[in-house]
């Protein structure tokens, strides 16, 4: 009986195991592609984009991953991120349908793995002082041999693998380039001067178009153009400062053939504010806009007024003679929430763009237009004079200065619709010693079908210190963006060149989340203190000018502009008086300024004893309620 029992036991145990085994089998074939996420970002699930661009692959393309494991075993963050991307690329090869291969490699030194590395474009980083080096990269080449690479990955860089990842695998997949053409004197391609100025830093291209030249086949205009070359596609035309009237003619009938417009105008430019002029000084005039254009097509778009913003303003650092160190800058803001459209693809996913000394859009009346905003600003807003702005821009006397009005205003938006050409006369004539081509296209007096213009009333979105900073990795320079310009401004690209599927990977994970409640408070009462530190500094400003009045002898009654040698006896009351008023303002000046840090010392204090204590009380007044409902329970059972 025992025999039997124990030989029943055995064979129930074996059926058990191949049963599991073959029902592992059986899922590994038939389950391959079951996927559960389950990281709180979601971070290995492929966007919507990712799957459209592996859906659409039409031939084989392999994939390298080099990875060095001693990396991981002597830096372990570097291990968890290499442990991320080899999944990352195992979830595309599975999405990819057979399309995508992938082949892992350790390159150990001085084998012949490493020198496969180093010739697929892999960038070595010495481990130790012996110089021994290890790899961490990626590698794509499709059916023609044609090879994009990532030499190294950074961690730093985490939250864009995907786009990273996807970018590389668009471009080997889609090898012809749209054209976009250039027009722009801000020099987003380097200065050629700063070498002689010294400035080398400023010789390199911005950040942006490194960006717009990995979709897109740049072709650089002048101002000097007549017609529009026929293979652009898309053209950005960047502050056209002093635009000649042949130049506008041709961007105008460019929008009638249906060529693609992006256009950044600005009533304040910060980026030609920032750089010598051909002087050697910078320049008076900042400003750019073409009126005879923008309102042919029903848009208004004033240079004269810049946008200011409370919400998501810049902190900056203060003058040196001013009390403070540092102030909102509120004519440099970020916009964040619902002023960024979420409706419109090619700003549904971006979390944050920054601009600086800002303009607004307005649609003219009975335009006939669709007027779509993509970015605006937040009722905490109001316009102020650019001139202002331009000669004279003190953060802390502007803030005093600041009145919300409650409007909100649109600082980039689509247009779209049947257009007016602006030369209803006709193409003007050519200066004096300039021939027209002799393929001058025939004049337009309307669109041909609906036009799509994209405008942006800043042209600051395109600089570097506005939403990326570059550092150096081992001799190559790495973006690392705090803010989505970059994004931005590809995405509009994007959609203008018609293409969608990569939109919703560059802003991905680009998310900035600020504690906007407490942001805001903080900002109403540095805005209030500002204007109560305003008007007592301006008191002590004039109490300090009588007091040195009176002690030369020019403040009394009967003065002649000459010193005194003798103070009279109501002159040295005034002093006293003066004295005295400069002592309790003063006094009254630490005042506000220690209420303003009590206040926001006290928030923060609150803050943290509510995210640190508030989960645990409430966990235990949850405890003790059921319990005592429990309790209840009990004794109405016995009873």
């Amino acid at each position: 009986m025992r025999n039997s029992r124990l030989l029943f036991s055995s064979l129930g145990v074996l059926a058990a195991l191949a049963l599991a085994v073959g029902i592992n089998m059986l899922a590994d074939r038939l389950l391959a592609s079951a996927r559960m996420d389950l990281t709180e970002n979601r971070i290995y699930t492929l966007s919507p984009g990712t799957r459209q661009v592996l859906e659409g692959l039409q031939d084989p393309i392999t994939l390298r991953f080099f990875y060095s494991r001693k990396l991981g075993a002597e830096a372990p963050q570097f291990g968890a991120y290499a442990e991320r991307v080899r999944e990352m690329l195992r979830e595309y090869v599975v999405a990819s349908r057979g399309k995508l291969r992938l082949e892992i490699f350790d390159p150990e030194p001085f084998s012949e793995v490493e020198d496969r590395a180093v010739s697929l474009g892999m960038q070595g980083v010495p481990l130790d002082q012996a110089g021994e080096q290890v790899y961490f990269g990626l590698s794509g080449s499709n059916q023609v041999d044609e090879e994009r690479n990532i030499p190294f990955f950074q961690p730093e860089r985490e939250r864009f693998l995907e786009a990273d990842l996807t970018r590389l695998i668009f471009e080997l997949s889609n090898p012809t380039k749209p054209v976009l053409g250039v027009m722009s004197p801000l020099p987003l391609n380097g200065d050629a001067r700063a070498m002689m100025l010294r400035q080398p830093a400023l010789a390199q291209p911005q950040v942006v178009m490194r960006q717009l030249r990995e979709g897109f086949t740049i072709q650089d205009l002048g101002f000097d153009v007549q017609v529009i070359p026929p293979e652009v596609q898309i053209l950005l035309l960047a502050h056209p400062q002093d635009l000649p009237e042949a130049a506008q003619y041709a961007v105008d009938q460019f929008v009638m053939r249906g060529g693609r417009l992006f256009l950044m105008i600005d009533p304040h430019s910060e980026f030609q504010a920032s750089r010598p002029g051909p002087g050697g000084r910078p320049p008076s005039n900042t400003a750019s806009v073409l009126p005879r254009l923008l309102e042919a097509w029903g848009v208004e778009a004033p240079a004269d007024r810049v946008v200011l913003d409370l919400r998501g303003a810049w902190r900056v650092r203060a003058a040196p003679n001013e009390r403070v160190q540092a102030v909102d800058y509120i004519a440099w803001f970020n916009l964040q929430g619902d002023s960024v459209n979420r409706q419109e693809v090619a700003t549904a996913l971006i979390e944050q763009v920054t601009v600086a000394s800002s303009g607004y859009l307005a649609p003219r009346p009975n335009a006939g237009i669709e007027f779509i905003p993509l970015l605006t600003s937040s009722s905490q807003s109001m316009l102020i004079d650019a001139a202002r702005v331009r000669n004279d821009p003190s953060p802390t006397r502007i803030l005093a200065e600041f009145r919300a009005d409650g409007q909100r205003r649109v600082i980039a938006a689509r247009i779209r619709g049947n257009l007016r050409s602006a030369f209803q006369e006709g193409a003007p004539a050519p200066a004096e010693g300039v021939e027209r081509p002799a393929d001058f296209p025939a004049h337009l007096a309307r669109s041909n079908g609906p036009a799509n213009i994209v405008v942006v009333h800043d042209t600051d979105i395109l600089e570097d210190r506005f939403w990326v900073r570059v550092q150096e990795f081992f001799g190559q320079p790495v973006a690392n963006p705090f803010s989505g310009n970059g994004s931005f401004v590809v995405n509009i690209a994007d959609t203008l060149a018609g293409s969608d599927a990569m939109i919703s990977l560059r802003s991905r994970g680009e998310s900035q989340r600020p504690f906007e409640l407490v942001e805001d408070i903080r900002r109403q009462a540095d805005a209030q203190f500002r204007q109560s530190e305003q008007q007592l500094t301006e008191r002590l400003q004039a109490t300090e000018r009588r007091l040195r009045e009176l002690r030369q002898g020019t403040g009394g009654e009967g003065a002649r502009n000459t010193n005194q040698t003798v103070i009279t006896p109501e002159q040295r009351a005034e002093i006293d008086r003066a004295r005295e008023e400069i002592a309790n303002t003063r006094r009254q000046l630490r005042a506000v300024q220690l209420e303003l840090r009590r206040d926001i010392e006290s928030l923060e204090t609150w803050l943290r004893i509510f995210n640190i204590a508030f989960v645990p009380v409430l966990l235990t007044i949850l405890a003790v309620v059921i319990g005592v409902l429990r309790a209840r329970r009990r004794a109405r059972a016995r009873a």
